[in-house]
């Protein structure tokens, strides 16, 4: 296989496109097993791929690829394949959609849903410049449950614009699909057939008797082709489909006539996640992110398995429902990333997967909050970003008794900068009523959760990706003083206020410079008392936290101390004023200086920092 891009693959005859899609499909699993990486998503969409850069005049056709998990394919066959290896990897190939990293990478994408919306802006932009441009949205029926797809679709109904959205239905998101939206395409598949084929699927497939005959052949699993109306059509769209996402002779045949429609067209095709590899279709969740295994087998290499932050969460949230029935475990299509399958299966009745639906499940949880339940909404760091609204007018403002376990917390190694959760301190610190915890280890954050949970209103317990110190947590669990920190080391000149899980980099900094390291516990509230007690005692104050500098919690201390009228040298650790690329966490951490040799790098080149082995200066008396 010798393609660089869509002219490559357009140059090849039709016949030609089923031993691209094999090549391609076994290219991939040899490459994921070696490396690991996003796998089971991939392999669902090789045949769509491969049409859709074969119809379409690529990379002047606009395709708008939701997220960037289905999108490895695409990236073997626009000019990377020799870079597959180094995906995810410092300096290597984003594992998702990056403008700066090819231009047939049309929009940036690590968050679902936003495929439809930058699709449409698209289409209306080729019309306002009278470009003749076709544009494609291609979105997963995971990722349509969200609202910003329907404020999408219905935008484009009204506007009319010329834009193709493809549902690729394998009835997975990451964990599988739940709502009633799912359920509708559920039926769409498998009831009873009716009369009448639709304009729109009859414009489309009018050169197709095969298709014809497929449907006819499986009628019974085929109602959405011939159903007289549709959810889609009254949004405004030609309907077409459900087709085989896996027939690549139809997938073009199809595209092509649904070239010659004008207006919004909706071609709705049905795939398998993990096509062609037996492992990951027989366990697609397992396979949707996989670390190296062996491709004849898909069975993975022994490694030590290690305890991670979720581990504590999934465990803590299991023992503390056992206590208090009215605790509610909420999550926004993240059950196996956020450590809620045991809960799921231990306590069916209380747990609740809304979907990729992250502003609705903070209004359900503040509606459950209003009549006495206890709700705990388990959410990746920047997911949460997507429903600050409803934290602030649903939660905050009603002052209701809501619990959020954030997880990926901080830099979060190889889905690099939009997955990264590096503004959660900054963006909460602002919000009143909202207690703030940053745990430092394992067992600190197990007490943490613990104590978030007895206190009455909204709190935020933020802990990273992976794994701590490894610190053993406590069966009894224990209550943590609202808003005092402690100091793990006392030292001099020299005071570190550490925030969260850089703790460890701290001490070992301050064993080099012998300074004091305060373990802050809290971004909100703050230790005033601790932060005044090293203030008075130190020339020199440094915060750090795995979080933005602008406004997160040495921001804080810093009004604190300008507050209280305290005048001393602060140095602010944290991360950049710039979006950080993929690569492992340690590698992150010390290109922002966060690690134990950076923060020393930094105190040392302070203009207030005094070694306190320097002796002090004589002073004449005469």
């Amino acid at each position: 296989m010798n393609i660089n891009g869509g002219d490559d693959l357009r140059a090849l005859g039709r016949d030609d496109l089923q031993q691209v899609c094999d090549e391609t499909r076994q290219f991939l699993i040899d490459t994921v097993a070696k490396i690991g990486g996003h796998l089971a998503a991939g392999l669902g969409t090789v045949e769509l791929t491969v049409a859709l850069h074969y119809v379409f005049n690529t990379p002047d056709d606009r395709l708008v690829w939701d997220i960037g998990h289905q999108a490895y394919p695409h990236k073997i066959l626009t000019g990377r394949r020799d870079q597959l290896s180094s995906i995810r990897q410092r300096g290597g190939l984003s594992g998702f959609l990056k403008r700066s990293e090819s231009n047939y990478d049309t929009f940036g994408a690590g968050h679902s849903s936003t495929s439809i919306s930058a699709a449409l802006g698209m289409a209306v932009a080729a019309s306002q410049q009278n470009i003749d441009r076709e544009v494609v949205a291609i979105i997963g029926d995971g990722a349509i449950t969200a609202g910003m797809a329907f404020e999408a679709l219905n935008n484009a109904g009204d506007l009319d614009a010329d834009v193709l959205v493809i549902l690729n239905d394998n009835d997975m998101s990451i964990s599988p699909n739940v709502g009633a939206f799912k359920n509708y395409l559920t039926k769409l598949m498998t009831g009873p057939t009716v009369s009448g084929v639709r304009r729109g699927t009859k414009k489309a497939l009018d050169a197709l008797p095969e298709v014809r005959d497929y449907a006819r052949r499986w009628e019974e699993h085929l109602k959405g082709m011939i159903l007289p109306s549709t959810f889609f059509e009254e949004m405004g769209f030609y309907y077409a489909g459900p087709i085989d996402g896996h027939d690549i002779d139809t997938l073009v045949t199809t595209l092509n006539n649904l070239k010659e429609i004008e207006g919004p067209r909706f071609l709705h095709i049905v795939t398998k996640k993990g096509k062609g590899f037996q492992a990951a279709e027989d366990q697609p969740v397992k396979y949707h992110g996989v670390s190296p295994f062996n491709p004849s087998t898909g069975e993975f290499g022994k490694k030590a398995k290690i305890r991670t932050f979720t581990h504590v969460f999934s465990d803590w949230l299991c023992d503390m429902a056992a206590k208090d029935e009215r605790l509610i475990g909420i999550t926004p299509a993240m059950r196996e990333g956020s450590g809620l399958l045991r809960f799921s299966e231990e306590f069916p009745q209380r747990y609740f997967d809304v979907a990729i639906a992250e502003q609705h499940a903070l209004t359900f949880a503040a509606g459950m909050a209003c009549d006495g339940q206890k709700p705990v909404v388990a959410i990746y760091s920047t997911f949460l970003q997507r429903a600050y609204d409803q934290l602030i007018h649903d939660v905050s403002v009603q002052d209701l008794d809501v619990m959020l376990a954030i997880d990926r917390a901080g830099q979060v190694g190889a889905d690099g900068a939009t997955h990264a959760g590096v503004f959660d301190l900054s963006y909460l610190r602002c919000v009143p009523h909202c207690v703030i915890y940053t745990p430092s280890d394992e067992a600190e954050c197990r007490d943490m959760l613990y104590s978030a949970y007895q206190h009455k209103g909204l709190t935020a317990v933020r802990y990273p990706r992976g794994s701590g110190t490894g610190a053993i947590e406590r069966e009894q669990m224990q209550t943590i003083e609202l808003g005092k920190g402690e100091i793990r080391r006392q030292g001099h000149k020299v005071a570190i206020l550490s925030f969260g899980t850089l703790l460890p980099g701290a001490l070992e900094a301050a064993e080099r410079l012998d300074a004091t390291v305060a373990n802050m516990r809290f971004a909100k509230p703050l230790d005033g008392q601790l932060i005044a007690s090293l203030a008075a005692n130190h020339d020199l104050l440094v915060t750090l936290e795995d979080n933005v500098i602008a406004g997160g919690a040495g921001s804080g201390v810093n009004e604190y101390l300008a507050a209280s009228e305290i005048l001393i040298p602060t140095l602010n650790l944290g991360l950049p004023d710039r979006y950080i690329d993929h690569g492992s966490q340690a590698e992150q951490h010390a290109e922002c200086g966060l690690d134990a040799d950076g923060i020393e790098a930094s105190i040392k080149s302070s203009r207030y920092y005094v070694d306190v082995a320097t002796p002090a200066p004589k002073t004449n008396l005469a």
